[in-house]
């Protein structure tokens, strides 16, 4: 068989995705903060961006005067890029590789910190079983999630051994940790800090904390001393630490801002972009107007009708980002105004496609457009993904998973702590109460979601 060289043409559909679509869809995702990042970027590198300035105070022409000792040729040359050499510049020296795995590091949480002590503070062998048992059944606020009980019967130890370790353990750095309650976690502060059981703070943390509110002029009558020794002894209480784990919480405060708001106009709801400190963009008119000067460079005048594309396209999908937020955000207020008017147990399942479908788009944009964006609505700030739950069949139609987990939070806070319901009690009453029938594996999913502990974590033996 003889090979052959030859040319051919062929048609073949093929989607190709230009730079300025792609900035669309990168606009599309970014969230408040996020886009007003990028702007202050684009307004950095693009001079043919400037923001609007309703003062009229600063100008591009007064600030070019200003610098009298550039010449207007030295200009030209910090906007036009060089020609690029074809031998790089020390092109003798090897870059050194750089180890990203070197240079991160994972913070010390309470459960490592605690360990760490543990293997320096001289326990046997069973205690220090006892101890690592206690020290990973911590809260993240530091106390004990089980009873002492649980711990002897779950290890097969006696219970003096446990109270004896756990005694220990509140000493350790953060003191007060392991403690059962409130009171027990501060008065071991206080015996730290050197204050007998009979001292006034260690009477009033043990005997009257719950009445401390009341005021010093109550607590005064009660001991039958001065307010001037109650306020010295609750100035000493005010210094102590009601949870020592705080200090080591691995959660990060989250700053958002919204970048919808809902609100109702008559008895509608509807939707607005919160644009409040986001930069409004326009062209700079003296760079335009030097394309039409003739003593202009040639590669000056190239570079700035690539920037003039650059910018006008940027603009043009900052509008279109816009639009399409604020249509998805008026449907949303459309399908959920239930939500809106009474709160997360009215919120009704939604899925992406019945949003596209309405205002004409993919699913794709839709959720490009909701991704880490947030709503202000009248019951607090919620992601916008929050408004798409999934649905559960119920008997009087599908209700949305939120709808189930409020259910669920109403179930729970109304239990009795002694005896808490099982997973599977739950399944039956959110069948016979809300006419709501899900698996109990489900519930259990929807409970650790809500952050409650299973049933023998809640209950409470006093």
């Amino acid at each position: 068989m003889a090979l052959e060289l030859k040319t051919q043409l062929k048609l073949r559909p093929e989607l190709i995705l230009t730079p300025q679509l792609r900035q669309a869809l990168k606009l599309l995702q970014l969230n408040r903060l996020e886009l007003m990042e990028y702007l202050r970027t684009e307004l950095e590198s693009n001079p043919l961006l400037e923001l609007e300035n309703p003062d009229g105070n600063f100008s591009i022409e007064e600030s070019l005067k200003e610098e009298k000792n550039v010449e207007e040729t030295d200009l030209w040359e910090t906007l036009v890029e060089e020609e690029p050499s074809p031998y790089p510049p020390f092109a003798f020296e090897e870059k050194e590789p750089i180890y990203w795995e070197g240079r991160v590091r994972k913070e010390e949480g309470l459960c490592e910190h605690l360990l760490w002590q543990l293997a320096l503070a001289g326990f046997s062998e069973e205690e220090k079983t006892v101890a690592e048992y206690i020290i990973r059944n911590l809260d993240e606020r530091g106390y004990l999630t089980i009873s002492p009980e649980e711990v002897s019967r779950d290890l097969n130890v006696s219970l003096s051994l446990v109270e004896e370790v756990r005694e220990r353990l509140k000493f350790f750095d953060p003191v007060g940790i392991g403690s059962l309650s409130l009171e027990e976690c501060l008065l071991a502060q206080l015996h730290y800090l050197g204050y007998p059981e009979d001292s006034l703070p260690a009477e009033i943390v043990r005997d009257y904390l719950k009445e401390v509110p009341k005021g010093e002029t109550y607590l005064a009558k009660k001991f039958g001393i001065s307010e001037e020794e109650i306020s010295r002894a609750l100035e000493v209480i005010r210094g102590l630490e009601p949870y020592p784990g705080r200090a080591f919480s691995t959660e990060r405060t989250l700053y958002v801002e919204p970048d919808v708001i809902f609100y109702k106009e008559g008895n509608r709801w509807r939707a607005r972009l919160y644009e409040e400190g986001l930069p409004r963009l326009k062209l700079n008119s003296y760079y335009r107007n030097l394309l039409s000067d003739p003593f202009i460079p040639r590669k000056a005048k190239m570079f700035i009708r690539e920037k003039l594309r650059s910018a006008e396209w940027l603009m043009k999908s900052l509008d279109q980002r816009g639009k399409t937020l604020l249509r998805v955000a008026e449907v949303l207020a459309e399908l959920q105004g239930e939500f809106l008017e009474k709160g997360p147990a009215y919120l009704r399942p939604l899925t992406l496609k019945d949003v596209a479908e309405r205002i004409g788009v993919h699913e794709s944009t839709v959720s490009r457009v909701t991704h880490n964006k947030y709503a202000e609505t009248p019951h607090g700030l919620y992601e916008l993904k929050f408004f798409f739950p999934s649905g559960v069949k119920g008997s009087s139609g599908e209700v949305s998973s939120q709808t189930v987990k409020e259910y669920l939070k109403d179930l729970i806070a109304s239990e009795d702590p002694r005896r808490p319901y099982t997973d599977q009690e739950l399944a039956k009453l959110l069948e016979t109460k809300y006419k709501v029938k899900i698996a109990r594996r489900t519930v259990a999913k929807y409970r650790e979601a809500l952050g409650y502990p299973s049933a023998r974590s809640r209950k409470k033996f006093s």
